[in-house]
C-alpha cells in the first residue's frame, strides 16, 4: 500500500512533503516505514510521525534531499593497550542516526558504525558489538530478559572489561532490575544506557551517555549492574544509578531517570571526566569473575494499580487465570478499597475484600507497594492496611512497584514457593533499603 501510494503521488523516500490528514497538517521528510499502511515523516520539530495513508486527504511535494543510503563507514582496528567493552544492542534511539540534510542513515550495529556516531569511545576502549534485538522496549517480555542475560554470559567468556547494553528508555528500569537478579556477582560492570533524544537531534543525550558509561567502566573498579543517563538537563554530568531503585520519571527530559528511596552510585563530569562515588560497598571488579546466572521468570505474575471505584471482577479474573504472584500498587502506606465506612461503599468494597481473600487462599502471593513511590509501606497504621496484612498481603517495604513485580517473577521462577515470601522482604540486590528517610525525596522536576 505504501509503495503504491508513493508511486501514485510521484514521491520517494527523502522527499520533503506537506500532508493534510483529517484537517491536520504535517510537514517533513519521508522516512522508510516498516508498516505498509503508514507514511512516516521526520517533522521539522525533530520528532517522527506516522500517518495512516487512509486518513491522508492531500499530499504535496516541496523538495527532496539526497537519497537515503548507508553512511560512509570508518575503518577501525583493535588498538593495543586499550580494554575491550562489549556492546549488546536491544534497540532504542541511542544507536540510530539519520542525517536529514544529506539523507545518510546509520542503521547498523557494527563497531565501525558506532565509531562513526560516537568517535570519542574509540579513544577509551576497543569495541565488540552484538545485536540482540532491535525493538521498542515496551514490546519486551520476560523471554527478552533471559535472552539478554544469556548474551551477557556468552560475552563474559571473552573477558571484556565491561558490558554496555543499549536499550529503549520506556522500560529500561524493568530490564535493569531483571538483570540485577538474574546475574549474581558478575565481577564486571554491566551498564544499561539509553537516550531520551535520538542521535540526529542537536539536543541528543546519546553520545554523552555512552561516553560516560565507557569512562566509568574503564576508570573505576565498580562491578555489577547499573544505569548510565544524564544527571540534569545540561550536558554537564552523567549519573550511575542503582538498577533496582531507579525509575523513569518524565516522558522527555534528558534527566528522566531518578533514584527513588536511594542515592546515585556515582557521577561522571563530562568536561573533566572526573568520577565521584556517592555510595560505598559495591561489588569490586575482578578479571576472572565467577558469576551465577539464574534466568527463569515465572509467567503467571501481574502488577495492578488500585484506585477509587476499583472493581472486584479484576481480582476474580486473576484468580481464575491461576495467577501465582501479584504486586499491588496501593495507595499511601499500602492500602486498597477493602473498607466499608459508609453505605455508599456497598456492595463493591466488601466484594473486593472477599475477592482478595479468595485469591490469597488459592495460593497466590500478594505483595503491597505504594503509588507514592517515595517512602515505605506500613500496613499496621490504618485499618485497611491492617485488614490486608491480616489476609496475608506482604508489605513490599520501600521497593518500587516495577522492581517488586520483576523480583516476584524471578523468585517464583528460581526458588521454592516456601522460600519466596521470606525472600521478597529480604534485600538481595539493593532493592530494599534499611530505612527510608524523607531527604530521599527529590523528583527530577525539582532540580
Amino acid at each position: 500500500m505504501l509503495s503504491a501510494f508513493l508511486k501514485k503521488n510521484k514521491l520517494k523516500e527523502s522527499d520533503t512533503v506537506q500532508v493534510i490528514s483529517k484537517k491536520q497538517g504535517f510537514a517533513g521528510i519521508i522516512l522508510p516505514s516498516h508498516v505498509e499502511n503508514v507514511l512516516t515523516l521526520k517533522l521539522t520539530s525533530g520528532y517522527n510521525a506516522g500517518i495512516k495513508i487512509s486518513t491522508i486527504s492531500s499530499i504535496k511535494k516541496m523538495g527532496s534531499t539526497k537519497g537515503v543510503a548507508k553512511a560512509k563507514r570508518v575503518e577501525i582496528k583493535k588498538r593495543k593497550g586499550l580494554p575491550t567493552i562489549s556492546i549488546l544492542h536491544t534497540g532504542g534511539t541511542i544507536a540510530g542516526h539519520v542525517d536529514y540534510t544529506t539523507g545518510a542513515i546509520f542503521n547498523s550495529f557494527e563497531p565501525a558504525d558506532l565509531i562513526s556516531l560516537f568517535p570519542e569511545i574509540s579513544e577509551l576502549a576497543n569495541i565488540d558489538s552484538q545485536l540482540i534485538s532491535n525493538m521498542f522496549s515496551e514490546d519486551m517480555r520476560f523471554a527478552h530478559y533471559k535472552k539478554i542475560a544469556e548474551a551477557i554470559k556468552k560475552e563474559m567468556k571473552k573477558k571484556p572489561r565491561g558490558i554496555v547494553i543499549t536499550h529503549g528508555t520506556d522500560t529500561l528500569h524493568y530490564t535493569a532490575a531483571a538483570l540485577a537478579f538474574m546475574v549474581e556477582k558478575p565481577g564486571i560492570p554491566i551498564l544499561l544506557v539509553g537516550a531520551q533524544r535520538s542521535s540526529d537531534r542537536g539536543s541528543s543525550d546519546a553520545a554523552m551517555n555512552l561516553t560516560c558509561a565507557f569512562e566509568f567502566i574503564t576508570k573505576t573498579n565498580f562491578a555489577g549492574v547499573g544505569i548510565c543517563m544524564h544527571e540534569n538537563q545540561s550536558d554537564s554530568r552523567c549519573v550511575i544509578l542503582p538498577p533496582c531503585k531507579t525509575r523513569k520519571m518524565h516522558t522527555s527530559r534528558r534527566d528522566a531517570f531518578n533514584p527513588v528511596n536511594d542515592t546515585p552510585i556515582a557521577t561522571i563530569d563530562y568536561a573533566t571526566r572526573k568520577i565521584s562515588f556517592g555510595k560505598k560497598g559495591y561489588e569490586q571488579y575482578t578479571p576472572s569473575p565467577k558469576p551465577t546466572f539464574k534466568t527463569k521468570m515465572a509467567d503467571a505474575v501481574s502488577l495492578i494499580k488500585t484506585h477509587p471505584h476499583f472493581k472486584a471482577t479484576l481480582i476474580d479474573y486473576l484468580r481464575k487465570t491461576k495467577i501465582k504472584g501479584l504486586v499491588v500498587e496501593g495507595t499511601g502506606m499500602g492500602h486498597m478499597t477493602v473498607g466499608t465506612p459508609d453505605p455508599l461503599c456497598k456492595p463493591e468494597n466488601p466484594k473486593i475484600k472477599k475477592a482478595m481473600e479468595k485469591l490469597i487462599a488459592s495460593g497466590c502471593i500478594v505483595i503491597m507497594t505504594s503509588q507514592t513511590l517515595y517512602g515505605r509501606v506500613h500496613m499496621h497504621v490504618y485499618t485497611n492496611g491492617v485488614t490486608l496484612a491480616d489476609m496475608g498481603v506482604i508489605a513490599g517495604e520501600d521497593m518500587l512497584p516495577e522492581t517488586a513485580f520483576v523480583k516476584l517473577a524471578w523468585l517464583l521462577g528460581n526458588h521454592k514457593k516456601s522460600e519466596v515470601k521470606k525472600l521478597m522482604t529480604t534485600n538481595l540486590r539493593g532493592e530494599i533499603t534499611p530505612a527510608t528517610g524523607i531527604d530521599t525525596f527529590n523528583l527530577p522536576a525539582g532540580k
